[in-house]
């Protein structure tokens, strides 16, 4: 199983990926750039290469990178848009550059907007923030929200809506990552969620405890079997046949090695009957 962490970018591309090593990760997310800031550029050819190194060395796969906190694809002001598709054209550039199999994006909020006009802004600024790149080696991965105010994409039928609309006027391959905490703070099963997005369209699962209740629309995290969501909910995630193959990114706290603990934590509730009997 993939199985992995959003680690730091701090100091270098390649200290991320040696600290998903560092926790027992085989796969990883980062920030490309700062997360509280419009514009990054594409990182050096050097730096690069040191990443690219140190997957191959540790066979971490895939990269997933997720996008900044300021873009908001579904924005009503047309100033605000047109910065977030110029921001998530920038993420896609990088992604490319990395070599990131995987770009997470948060469908946006669409205060001042009805539902339907922010589903038709989220298509038109993913439409648009793709003109004249190939991006064929990258698949942008529509993340659920937990349906806190006029947050899109709590909904199957939402994230559904972006993806099918999106692939009619753009070659920009779209697919989605299922946020557990996200899933149960919108009163949903993180499988059945699955299930009816299409589990071929799930590439990542953010796998993560949630502080807030069954529909609370609380998105607050907490390490695994810390939260209300619980160990055995997690197992049955993970057990899940048509889910094992997926990768698995924790978003956790760090607090006392909670990184650490978390990958030792999924990796111990994926394990089946028959692994357990070997070891």
């Amino acid at each position: 199983m993939r199985i992995g962490h959003h680690t730091s970018i701090a100091g270098s591309l390649e200290r991320s990926a040696l600290e998903a090593v560092s926790i027992g990760a085989n796969t990883f997310q980062i920030f490309s750039s700062s997360p509280r800031q419009w514009k990054a550029s594409i990182p050096s050819e050097p730096a690069i290469k040191l990443l690219k190194k140190a997957r191959e060395k540790y066979d971490l796969a895939p990269l997933v990178i997720h996008d900044n906190y300021l873009i908001n694809m579904a924005a009503a002001d047309d100033s605000v848009r047109a910065k977030s598709i110029e921001a998530f054209q920038g993420e896609i550039e990088r992604a490319l550059a990395i070599g990131a199999e995987y770009l997470v994006a948060h469908p946006g909020n669409c205060q001042g907007h009805s539902v339907e006009e922010g589903i038709t802004a989220v298509v038109r600024s993913l439409v648009e923030s793709c003109q004249g790149i190939d991006a064929q080696s990258l698949t942008v991965l529509l993340e659920n929200t937990a349906g806190a105010g006029s947050a899109l994409g709590s909904a199957a039928a939402e994230l559904q809506a972006m993806r099918e609309y999106t692939d009619h006027f753009c070659d920009l391959k779209i697919g989605y990552c299922v946020d557990t905490c996200h899933a149960f703070a919108s009163g949903l099963d993180t499988i059945a969620l699955a299930g009816e997005l299409g589990m071929e369209h799930v590439h990542v699962i953010h796998a993560n405890d949630s502080k807030g209740g069954f529909g609370s629309h609380l998105d607050r995290h907490a390490n695994i079997g810390a939260g209300q969501i619980g160990e055995e909910t997690f197992r049955n995630i993970l057990r899940h046949p048509k889910l094992r193959k997926k990768a698995f990114i924790l978003e956790t706290p760090p607090e006392e090695d909670g990184h650490l603990r978390d990958v030792a934590a999924l990796k111990r509730l994926s394990e089946t009957k028959e692994k357990r009997a070997l070891t």
